[in-house]
Order: C-alpha cells, then sequence, then structure tokens
C-alpha cells in the first residue's frame, strides 16, 4: 500500500468497521492474481496486460487494470510503456515460493470458501457449517471429491503454519519418546520438523489415502523417511497402536465435541498408561485480549465445524474422554502443546 493511506487505527470508528467488512475487495484481487499465475508470467521479464492477455486468454484492457490495482498493492510496479515488474511481495506470489502464499490464497480466497461465508448466518443460528449447507457435503469430503484443491490446501497447511513446526520441536521435549504416532498428519510436515530436532524417536505417520499421497517426498526431502512408518486409514475408525506419545496437530479444532471424544477415545484406547497426548493448536486467551485464534474460531464454525478453545475449554474436553490436561508449553508462534495423561 501507498505511505498515504490511512492504517487502521487513524480511523474514526466507522470508517474501521467499514475497512474491515471491504477487505474483501483486495481478498478478490489478490486471489485473481493468484488464479492467472500473473506472479509466474511476470518472473522473468516485465510485461504489459497487451503482451500477456492474447496467451491467457485475457481482455488486454481489464487485465491492465488488474494490475495498476496489484501496483497500488506494492505486488508489483509499473515500469515505462505500461510494462509491469515482481516486487519482493510479488515475488512470494510466485508458485512454489516459500511461505506457499499463492496455494494459501487458492484455497482460502477462491469461490468454494466464498460460498461457505455467504452461509454464516446459518452457522450461527444452528451450530452447523455454512460450508456443508454450502455444498451439500462436509468441508473435508468435498477436499476428497475434488483433488486439486485439496492438494491447494494441503500445501497452505504447511505455508499458513510454516512458523509452527520448528516452533513445537524446539519448545516441548520429544526425545524421551520411542514412537511418535502423528494423528491425522498429512504429509508429515510436524512429524518431520520434531524428528530432525530430536533423532532417538521414531514416527508413524496415520492419515487418510488421499492426504499421505505425498507424504514420502517430503519425508524424504527432510532426511527422515526412513524413520517414519506411513499408516493409511481413518482416526474416526481407529488410530494405530504402539506408540508412547500420541501427537494430534491442527486435528482438534477441526471436529465437533461428539467428533472430537471419538478421535480421542481411539487414542486412548491403544496409549499405554504412562503415554503422553500432545495436542498442537492455538490456545485462546480469555477476555478480550486480541488474538488471531479468535477469527480463526469463526473459521471452524463455518467450514469444517470445529471451534479454537480456551485452556479451561480444553481441560474440559480431555475430561470427558479420559484424560487429564497436565500442562500447556508455549512456543514461539501462534500454537501451544498441550499436554495430557491417561486416567
Amino acid at each position: 500500500m501507498t505511505d498515504n493511506v490511512a492504517t487502521s487505527r487513524d480511523l474514526p470508528p466507522h470508517a474501521q468497521l467499514i475497512q474491515m467488512g471491504t477487505a474483501s475487495w483486495v481478498s478478490g484481487v489478490v486471489y485473481g492474481a493468484a488464479k492467472l499465475g500473473i506472479a509466474d508470467r511476470l518472473a522473468d521479464a516485465p510485461r504489459s496486460a497487451a503482451e500477456l492477455a492474447g496467451t491467457m486468454g485475457m481482455h488486454a484492457p481489464s487485465l491492465h487494470r488488474l494490475m495498476r490495482t496489484l501496483a497500488g498493492l506494492g505486488i508489483l510496479t509499473e515500469r515505462d510503456g505500461q510494462r509491469f515488474a515482481l516486487t519482493s511481495l510479488g515475488e512470494a506470489l510466485k508458485t512454489g515460493a516459500p511461505g506457499s502464499a499463492r496455494a494459501t490464497l487458492m484455497a482460502f480466497c477462491g469461490p468454494a470458501f466464498w460460498r461457505g461465508w455467504e452461509e454464516i448466518v446459518y452457522s450461527l443460528e444452528t451450530g452447523k457449517t455454512g460450508f456443508e449447507r454450502a455444498h451439500g457435503m462436509p468441508f473435508f469430503d468435498y477436499l476428497a471429491q475434488h483433488p486439486e484443491q485439496a492438494s491447494d490446501f494441503s500445501e497452505a497447511m504447511v505455508g499458513y503454519h510454516g512458523a509452527e513446526p520448528p516452533a513445537v520441536a524446539r519448545a516441548y521435549d520429544f526425545s524421551g519418546f520411542k514412537t511418535i504416532v502423528d494423528v491425522g498428519g498429512a504429509t508429515g510436515n510436524m512429524l518431520a520438523a520434531i524428528l530432525s530436532q530430536h533423532p532417538a524417536p521414531r514416527g508413524v505417520l496415520y492419515d487418510r489415502p488421499h492426504v499421505v499421497t505425498a507424504a514420502s517426498a517430503l519425508l524424504k526431502a527432510r532426511g527422515v523417511e526412513e524413520r517414519v512408518a506411513i499408516e493409511q486409514g481413518d482416526f474416526f475408525e481407529r488410530v494405530p497402536a504402539g506408540g508412547d506419545a500420541y501427537l494430534l496437530s491442527h486435528i482438534i479444532h477441526d471436529w465437533n465435541e461428539e467428533q472430537c471424544l471419538t478421535i480421542l477415545g481411539h487414542c486412548r484406547t491403544v496409549m499405554p498408561p504412562d503415554g503422553r497426548l500432545l495436542i498442537v493448536e492455538t490456545v485462546l486467551p480469555a477476555g478480550d485480549t486480541p488474538h488471531q485464534g479468535k477469527v480463526q474460531d469463526m473459521v471452524m464454525l463455518v467450514f469444517p465445524g470445529g471451534q479454537e478453545r480456551t485452556e479451561a475449554e480444553y481441560g474440559s474436553l480431555l475430561g470427558r474422554a479420559g484424560f487429564r490436561l497436565n500442562r500447556v508449553v508455549s512456543t514461539e508462534s501462534i500454537v501451544s502443546v498441550v499436554e495430557a495423561v491417561p486416567v
């Protein structure tokens, strides 16, 4: 943004509210740039909309207006001859750039998500997911039927939560465990970070077949493939036995109370008496404290149907599942490690 744009705190209350509400305008613009691969097309040289439009099948004047707007947002910069080049911000929008911004925008700002948000009042009236009302199926079932969007979502999770795995691996001492079972561990990003930091434990990566397809490549790239067994399955049906630590990273916040109790119950059944349950989630502060997790809580309501929780709420949930909340370990990232023991 340009320097003369007022920051939110400089605005009167009504203008702050309007700015919050119209943030979706910017979201739509940036999503359009991601969807069209604008950054990839400008990766090697500045180009004008007229030069790009033919190969992209776009209307050149409209494409120019998009690129001009992106320049106003600091993503592009305009050069002579109405040619546009990437800024450092724009470089981050390229496919495969560190942080996975493009995949995250594709996953969170596209039509499937928009239609879910349109049903937020339904979610607030019923406690049910707006996404399921909009699409006729639960969020994760939708991803299973749309592999391209599922791939974007998986990459988005790695990028969006990118700072968390190393922070968790540093903050919590995993060195005393023999086998860490990562329940719903997707491509193994969290497990790989933990095993890279702690050489003694081995890991079991457990998730649905379509989710773990890319796990071997990630684990190999991180140098821990030989220490991880990949098992396919559904945590609503069972979880693998044999672990002394059961890791649930961004799982519990996805599901409603009864579904959480099912997942936790399966873990409780196979855990040894001295085992540890480790829930990696955002733990909400009480009161008026501003926190990103409080907005995420609305995402959980509208899309998968889950919720973010305070420490007290985690204690209550764990108690119902046969666990005792032992401690909450903060990390340098937004998430904490909620440690629980069987009772």
